[in-house]
Formats: structure tokens, sequence, C-alpha cells
């Protein structure tokens, strides 16, 4: 048994680390964070220029291929600076090229793809009800009708991280109200941003800030046959293997920001003197620090596994959930740990711990809360369902 990735991807994971350390440091991700209302559009190009967008989509369309692993290892590396701003590449890469790639037509891939690889297009997912939160389909309330030529959708959707740059919206909407489960008659659409009909509204929020998250407001916004992604009526079928990837990518991120809490912890303590000595000598500091770092390896170890059945082509709906689950929670634990590490400076803007902490908070309720998927977990083997 040898759970040392390839030689493919470690060189792959030095060429990021090292262009990480060059091109996005800790301190200008601290300053792009700052200002939740100043989209950082000059981190997204530097994303374009590294070939970022294009990793994951096959070469025929522009892309730089690679499989869930590779793209695996592009989150975990990038998070370790950016934390939650990585979701800058995350989100396009999940509602754009995964989605299209996976559902899309031809005609839909060799349209945009070849745009979403060149940096050319952004996308954000418009899933999330106002009156739902994870209960995205008992909530449902946004419809979409037939018309001539294509649909009109009517609606409201929150949480829309980017929504406000975006070109497309990645949107889900019940088209056939006289099913008898929750989960059937539901649609996606690819829907332009610029199609009348459609506000799109800023939120103030915790962490992530410069990222932006959005209100959107949907009102007979015509959508064209041809932008209908899969068949109709049948999304939550098609959805399952994309959240599945979303669940370990979010566990990717969380593994990225242990990384960088540990390397600004143990740098810390064998910087910072109290008491005469330094603080790196004292047992209740080292017993954080190995908390952290076995957090690190056991999020490592599941972020891998899940990712490897994936691209395998495995049933990994179980192990997706629990990656989400415990790394968002490691993460969370060890990013609050660091700022005890640090004290009063742990606390301050000055520093990433706060950022850490702020950020891999939000992955404790979304895209699915904790409990959620514990629910879910639990009902893999066999007992009733709770809620």
């Amino acid at each position: 048994m040898d759970f040392s990735l390839a030689e493919e991807y470690r060189a792959f994971q030095d060429t990021v680390h090292r262009w990480v350390d060059a091109e996005v440091p800790k301190s200008w991700s601290r300053e792009l964070e700052r200002d939740e209302h100043n989209y950082p559009h000059a981190l997204w190009e530097k994303f374009t220029e590294a070939g970022f967008h294009g990793v994951g989509i096959p070469e025929e369309y522009g892309g730089q291929g690679g499989d869930v692993i590779m793209q695996m290892i592009l989150a975990r590396e990038l998070s370790r600076s950016l934390g939650g701003l990585s979701w800058i590449w995350g989100i396009t890469s999940f509602a754009g090229s995964k989605s299209i790639g996976i559902y899309g037509t031809e005609a839909q891939k060799q349209k945009y793809l070849p745009k979403i690889a060149a940096g050319e297009l952004k996308a954000a997912i418009a899933f999330t009800e106002p009156s739902g939160g994870t209960d995205l389909l008992g909530a449902m309330r946004t419809t979409a009708e037939r018309v001539e030529g294509g649909w009109k959708i009517t609606g409201e959707k929150t949480w829309s991280s980017s929504a406000h740059v975006a070109d497309y919206l990645l949107c889900l909407a019940r088209t056939d109200k006289t099913v008898t489960k929750k989960h059937q008659g539901l649609t996606l659409f690819w829907v332009s941003t610029k199609t009348p009909g459609v506000e799109i509204t800023p939120l103030s929020k915790l962490g992530m800030r410069s990222m932006g998250s959005c209100s959107v407001s949907l009102q007979d916004a015509f959508v064209p046959d041809e932008d209908v992604l899969g068949t109709p009526d049948k999304a939550w079928y098609m959805l399952l293997p994309t959240l599945n990837n979303e669940r370990i990518m979010v566990g990717s991120f969380a593994l990225g920001v242990i990384d960088g809490v540990l390397e600004d912890a143990v740098d810390y303590m064998k910087q910072r003197h109290a008491f005469g000595k330094p603080i790196g000598q004292f047992q209740a500091l080292q017993h954080y620090v190995a908390d952290i770092a076995t957090m690190r390896t056991t999020t490592e170890l599941m972020v891998n596994y899940a990712a490897w059945k994936m691209t395998t082509g495995q049933d990994c709906g179980l192990e997706s959930n629990m990656v989400k689950l415990v790394a968002s929670e490691n993460a969370n634990k060890a990013a609050d740990l660091g700022i005890q590490i640090l004290g009063g400076m742990g606390y301050s803007a000055e520093t990433d711990m706060q950022r850490y902490w702020r950020d891999s908070r939000l992955w404790r309720i979304g895209p699915i809360t904790n409990e959620m998927v514990r629910n879910g977990i639990a009902e893999s083997f066999g007992l009733p369902r709770s809620y």
C-alpha cells in the first residue's frame, strides 16, 4: 500500500507552492481581504496568467488537463496563503468548468470551457433560497416556466458568492410542481447576469470579504433552451457527483488553511519570547502545535483518499461527506488554537490567524451544515432519516 503522491502530482504541488510564496504571499492576501467592497480582480488575473483556470479542463477545450487530485492539490496550496479567497478560483471551477464539463452538451463545452480556461468568464452559484439554507429542496421557491425558445425564471437566491462580478449564474429552479418527491422536477440553468430581470445585491459578512456574496433576484429572466444544462427536471441526479466534488474541494481548502496556521504558529513560537525564554519552549503551546499537526495529517489522508476514489470512478458520497465534516472542523479548531498561540497578535488584523478562523468558520455551515452532513453519514448505515 502506497500513500505517497505520484511524481507528477508532487511536481505540480511544488510548483504551485513556490508560486504562492512568490505571487500571493500572506501579506498581500491580508490586504486583499480587508475591503469587502473591492473584488480582487488582480488575484483573478494572476490565476489566469498561471493557467489555473484551465486545471481540470481537457486540453481540447483550451484547458491544462488534470484530474480531481490535481485540482485538490491546487486548492490546498492556494488556501495556505489566501484562505477563503481561494474560492475566487474555486467557484468558477465548480460552477463553470466542472458542471459544464460533466453534463454540458458538446456545443456548450465548445462555447464556454475555452473562455473559462482563458480566464475570460466568471461564474457564480445560485442555489440557496433565502428561507431555506440547507433545506435546499424543501425551500425551493424559484420556478422556471417554458416559453417560446426557452424558459422564464422567477425567484430569489442568496449567498451567491461573487455573483456581482460573474458573467453567468449556475441556477437551480423548479420546473415541475406536480412531483411526489422534492428532488424531482428541478432543472439547471446557465443564466447570463446581463439578462433583463436579474438583479444582484452584495451582502456583508464575517469572512471571505472581498470575494463578495450576494442576493440574486430573478423576475421573468429569460434563458434560451441552449443554456439549459442537462435534462430538464433531472438536475438533482446530475448534481450529485459535482456536489461530492465540491465537498472534497472544501476539504482541500480547509487542509490548506491548516498548513498556513501551522506555518505561522511555529514561526511565531520560535521568535516570540516571554518570561525569559522563547514561547516555543512552553509545553502547553507545544501541545497545541502537536494537535494542529495531527489534525493536518488526519485531514490530508481523508482528502487524498476521497479524491482518489473520485478520480478512479468509485462511489465517494460517504467519503466526501466525511471529508467536509472533519476538514472544516479541524481547520476552524486549528485556527482557534493559532489565535491562542499568538495571543493578542492572533486577534490582530495584522496577522493571518483571525482571517483563517473567520474564513474556515463558514465551512462548518456551507455549502451544507455539518449537522446535515452527520445526518447523511448516519443514514448511510441504514438508520432512519431524522428530518
